[in-house]
């Protein structure tokens, strides 16, 4: 058999085997075992541990879910943790004043309107992502701050708390079915629709895009109220979780979120994405943090590692773009 014969050979398997697409699932499973092993006197692979590693990634599930639609068109969106804050505040505040339903309509309109506001910005004033939500961040950080005077608001409600973050359904906690049926949609549309292939095109080449008929506008537009009103819910399920809201909600979530999306195989760049994989990654970050909680380490050795994660995961997501 000749040299080229066979490396075309290898070149089709490589191709139909792509191991780079299967990197969270063996990074997850890699640091599963390492925990297992070394936390196996330290209650880490007890039933109580492992399901509130699940509850506890719930809300930063919601917001990669809806990052990786933002990413996949080619933007970001920094802003994600001042809307929980937002969002959270609204819901508590109204549903003190007006009950549970309005409450919901508050929270979750809080989360629509404000990636509304990015999204125009972004597509119509055609200004840079990065820097719309990096203002808008600072700006709905200093409004959640400035709601109720840095006061922690109760949530007394308890049809709300259940249906948000505190209670269950057929033994099932409600966070996971709210991730659950959060997963199945975002999936769903992402994989099967032709909104879903608009705007992995849009991300891949937004000219050639626009020249084929796709609005590209319409398409960033649309990512970023999708991010917005998923922030808007995960801010719900904090405040239900936690059976109150306060103007530190999701402050530091923002890294954890773009780590697991990124993680979870959604380019840096745009054009590819996972909504199951940012699943992967967001367990996966949870499970770390809770694996280094166990071994003592401190807040900022956290964080550090944290930061090495995206570090090396940007480096694949541009190294498979620049293929």
């Amino acid at each position: 058999m000749s040299s080229a014969n066979t490396s075309t050979e290898v070149g089709s398997l490589a191709s139909r085997f792509n191991l780079q697409q299967y990197v969270v699932y063996l990074g997850f499973l890699a640091i599963f075992l390492f925990f297992a092993i070394m936390l196996r006197d330290s209650g880490f692979l007890t039933v109580r541990n492992l399901s509130n590693i699940v509850l506890q990634t719930a809300p930063v599930t919601i917001m990669a879910i809806g990052l990786v639609f933002v990413m996949s068109a080619g933007e970001i969106d920094l802003s994600i943790g001042s809307i929980v804050a937002v969002a959270a505040l609204a819901a508590a505040v109204t549903i003190a004043s007006y009950g549970m339903a309005a409450g919901i309509v508050a929270g979750l309109g809080a989360g629509i309107l404000i990636g509304l506001i990015n999204g125009a910005l972004v597509a119509y004033v055609r200004l840079p992502s990065f820097l719309v939500t990096l203002a808008t961040m600072g700006l709905f950080a200093g409004v959640s701050r400035s709601m109720t005077d840095l006061r922690s608001i109760s949530v007394t409600d308890e049809i709300f708390t259940g249906f948000f973050g505190s209670g269950s359904l057929l033994g099932v906690p409600s966070l996971i079915w709210w991730t659950v049926i959060a997963i199945a949609i975002g999936h769903l549309v992402y994989r099967e629709t032709r909104f879903g292939a608009h705007v992995l095109a849009t991300g891949d080449n937004a000219r050639a895009a626009s020249v084929s008929g796709i609005s590209v506008p319409k398409i960033r537009l649309a990512v970023l109220t999708i991010s917005g009103g998923l922030a808007g819910l995960a801010g719900l399920l904090y405040a239900g979780r936690l059976q109150a809201a306060k103007y530190t909600l999701g402050e530091t979530d923002l890294m954890t979120v773009i780590a697991a999306v990124i993680v979870g195989g959604t380019l840096l760049n745009g054009g590819k994405g996972s909504i199951v994989g940012a699943l992967v990654g967001s367990l996966m970050m949870g499970m770390l943090n809770n694996g280094l909680i166990l071994m003592g380490l401190s807040v900022s050795d956290q964080m550090i590692v944290r930061g090495l994660i995206i570090l090396t995961a940007v480096a694949v997501s541009l190294r498979d773009k620049s293929r």
